[in-house]
């Protein structure tokens, strides 16, 4: 067991009425921003539709798959863009880090009428045996060969140019594979609609790790890392489960 603790304390060390009038205050402001996410999930589902007029077709367990196939059945489709492009040894390790909660969380979207899967431009193979190696039994079909990841932003257009366009903007990003979550809808008569997309800081909702994280004292404590993610490693490169040495890390490590 890690026996790291904070060195100095981040606030003033008070007596248990004065910690609760702080807390009580802290509520005010927590409750505030719930109420304020509840809105903007209300404008976020009311954001109008675009339809899905190109035939994209995917290479999963079950053979050749369309993009409605995927919705197996159901009315509505979330697609986590992981970050594997098709000859790299393994997946990127920060979509590992989100993808550790996948399996817990497809079997209850599954009862409200939503599918989870998981698209990467990696050939079938590839994704298979890391899935494999990371014991993940979600659903993963791969894109290679098609425009998909290119329509949706994952996969950089001439990253070899500079900037590209990513999360709305032109930008630089160190990849050319980049991380993203698309949601799709079907209607009655199988047509198909794509109603949602977020990227980079976007993301920071599907990890359960680090939304626990940010309820501590130390809180994320990356701020001395050479970038933030920096310690985050497969979950089967982890050493005996101790924290990872930040003095050994550099910019090139991932």
């Amino acid at each position: 067991m890690s026996t790291a603790t904070i060195e100095k304390p981040k606030a003033r060390v008070v007596t248990p009425a004065e910690w609760l009038a702080a807390r009580k205050e802290l509520l005010k402001k927590e409750k505030e921003f719930t109420r304020l996410r509840d809105e903007l999930s209300r404008q976020r589902r009311e954001m109008p539709w675009e339809k899905v007029e190109k035939n994209y077709v995917f290479e999963g367990a079950n053979g050749t798959e369309t993009l409605a196939d995927l919705f197996d059945g159901r009315s509505q489709l979330v697609i986590y863009h992981f970050m594997f492009g098709p000859g790299w040894k393994e997946g990127c390790p920060s979509c590992s880090f989100l993808a550790d909660s996948f399996d817990g969380a497809a079997i209850h979207m599954a009862q409200r009428d939503t599918t989870l899967v998981v698209v990467s431009r990696a050939t079938l193979p590839e994704i298979q045996t890391f899935k494999k190696r990371m014991g993940w039994k979600f659903e993963w079909v791969s894109s290679f060969g098609t425009d998909f990841n290119y329509d949706y932003q994952v996969t950089a257009k001439n990253a070899d140019k500079g900037q590209t366009y990513y999360n709305y903007a032109m930008t630089n990003f160190p990849s050319e594979e980049r991380p993203g979550l698309s949601v799709f809808c079907r209607n009655v008569a199988g047509e198909v609609f794509h109603t949602y997309s977020t990227y980079a800081r976007g993301l920071d909702i599907l990890l359960p790790t680090y939304n626990i994280l940010d309820m501590t004292a130390k809180g994320r404590d990356e701020d001395e890392l050479p970038w933030p993610m920096a310690w985050v490693r497969h979950h089967d490169r982890y050493s005996d489960g101790k924290m990872v040495d930040l003095k050994k890390l550099t910019k090139t490590s991932a």
